[in-house]
């Protein structure tokens, strides 16, 4: 392979190996999204109501609290690649298992497992990518992350609607006698297979190695990405980083020996893990086609619009991907965080001056139906050309290589821990302040964000994974 770019990197390497990882990043989205088709399947199939159905739904979130949590750990112990290897094979499972699920129970198992998976790849996916990546292109290469999660969303609204359409209906049986339902996620076990054996020819983390004590193999794999010279001077760096401090890396690690305090990098971390999800994106992503059909569209048309809104999610991370390194992560997430919660009040607002029906489904006028599909397209748009990408980006550098492991635990928990509450609470939310004041609660963590950014929030651009400081 040729060399490329600056320093005598090979480019080309580098891309295909965080290629590789993204497709993670696109299992992450496609099990995430392929739920959104499949409720009305599940609330038939399992005879649940809007709590089961809410606990169907977000059961997979608590899998991926506990894979995000233990990723990291594992990580630090049997490597980045490893860990990404058995996520891939979790994957597979969990498809195959939560398409031939015959009640409750037993899908909610599978689900867990799969969350596991994505947990795990959520938070390894970006660290793997950042730790292969030289720093001025670092941010471009994570942010292909999150295209690989809205393009996995993408694939599985598509795929839904695709099946739903030649079905006749989520619940119609389809081939071979089984709903279309069922098979929204058995599509997933192609992408898991190609997962599972792109990763057996990449190799691991170097820092990892060195953090291992393995510098032999290190400083293999950093001339294959660097060159002869940049590779031995990059050897070095790492070395230096972990010498001051190094101990196998354990949570402790997390608080401060001076002030015997969390240390303040972590409590960023929490904040932007947790604010990317009280904005309420993944009420979007979930319930999409719920939540058009409680506004009148019918399920087809609602399962269109969910394309769509994939789409412009694309359109938006790539617009991401051209700016995260030339303007900055901090810029990208106050930007983000104003155009949401201005969107999301519009949506609020078109939201409340509706009225319900005889069957209590929320009727709005032809104008503001209008102005609740356009300004809930803009939110996701805004979503992912900011807090979307940026928040794994920043996640996956902004902790030292000592903590890395252990603060990508704790906010990985953070991040799916708030995902799972936001889910879970939306159909009782639904039912019980309706949507105006389920998206009025999700506008003001929007506005709440702004702040947290501008105040908090410490700009990475530029900056060697070494030069990090906790």
């Amino acid at each position: 392979m040729s060399q490329a770019m600056t320093g005598g990197e090979n480019t080309r390497l580098i891309v295909l190996i965080s290629v590789v990882a993204t497709i993670g990043g696109f299992l992450f989205g496609f099990d995430s999204g392929v739920i959104n088709g499949t409720v009305d399947g599940l609330r038939q199939a399992f005879d649940s109501d809007s709590v089961g159905t809410g606990f169907n739904v977000a059961s997979m979130l608590l899998g991926c609290a506990i894979g995000a949590f233990f990723a990291g750990w594992l990580a630090d112990h049997y490597g980045r690649r490893n860990v990404l290897i058995v996520s891939a094979v979790f994957f597979l499972i969990s498809a195959w298992g939560s398409g031939i699920a015959t009640g409750s129970l037993e899908f909610v198992i599978y689900r867990v497992l799969g969350g596991f998976a994505v947990g795990a790849a959520s938070v390894m996916s970006p660290a793997y990518i950042s730790e292969v990546s030289a720093a001025q292109y670092r941010g471009r290469l994570a942010t292909v992350q999150q295209i690989a999660i809205i393009g996995g969303l993408f694939a599985a609204f598509l795929s839904n609607y695709l099946l739903a359409k030649v079905a006749g209906g989520s619940v119609t049986p389809y081939w071979l006698g089984y709903e279309a339902w069922r098979w929204m996620f058995w599509v997933e076990i192609l992408p898991a297979g190609l997962f599972l054996v792109a990763l057996l020819f990449i190799p691991e983390s170097p820092r990892y190695l060195v953090a291992k004590g393995r510098k032999e193999q290190a400083l293999v794999v950093l001339k294959r990405l660097y060159g002869e010279a940049a590779g031995v001077r990059k050897l070095g760096e790492i070395d230096a980083s972990l010498a001051a401090d190094h101990h196998r890396p354990r949570l402790s690690d997390l608080i401060s020996k001076t002030t015997r305090k969390v240390r303040p990098i972590v409590w960023v971390g929490i904040g932007l893990a947790t604010f990317q999800q009280l904005v309420g994106i993944n009420v979007v992503f979930y319930y999409g086609a719920v939540l058009w059909q409680a506004v009148g569209f019918s399920e087809n048309d609602a399962l269109l619009i969910n394309v769509i809104s994939g789409a412009l999610s694309i359109g938006a991370c790539i617009v991401s991907m051209l700016l995260v390194d030339r303007i900055g992560r901090k810029p990208l997430l106050w930007i983000g965080s104003a155009g949401m919660a201005v969107t999301l009040g519009l949506v609020a607002f078109a939201f409340a001056t509706g009225s319900l029906d005889a069957a209590s489904k929320l009727q709005l006028s032809d104008s503001m139906g209008v102005l609740a599909l356009v300004a809930a397209n803009l939110y996701v748009v805004f979503f992912n050309l900011s807090w979307g990408p940026v928040m794994w980006v920043m996640l996956g550098e902004m902790f030292p290589n000592q903590i890395r492991g252990s603060g990508l635990a704790v906010a990985g928990l953070a991040q799916w821990g708030s995902n799972f509450l936001i889910t879970w609470t939306f159909p009782m939310l639904l039912t019980g302040i309706g949507l105006a004041g389920a998206y009025g609660l999700y506008t003001i963590a929007a506005a709440i964000s702004v702040v947290f950014v501008l105040k908090y929030v410490h700009e990475t651009k530029g900056r060697e994974l070494e030069q990090m400081e906790g």
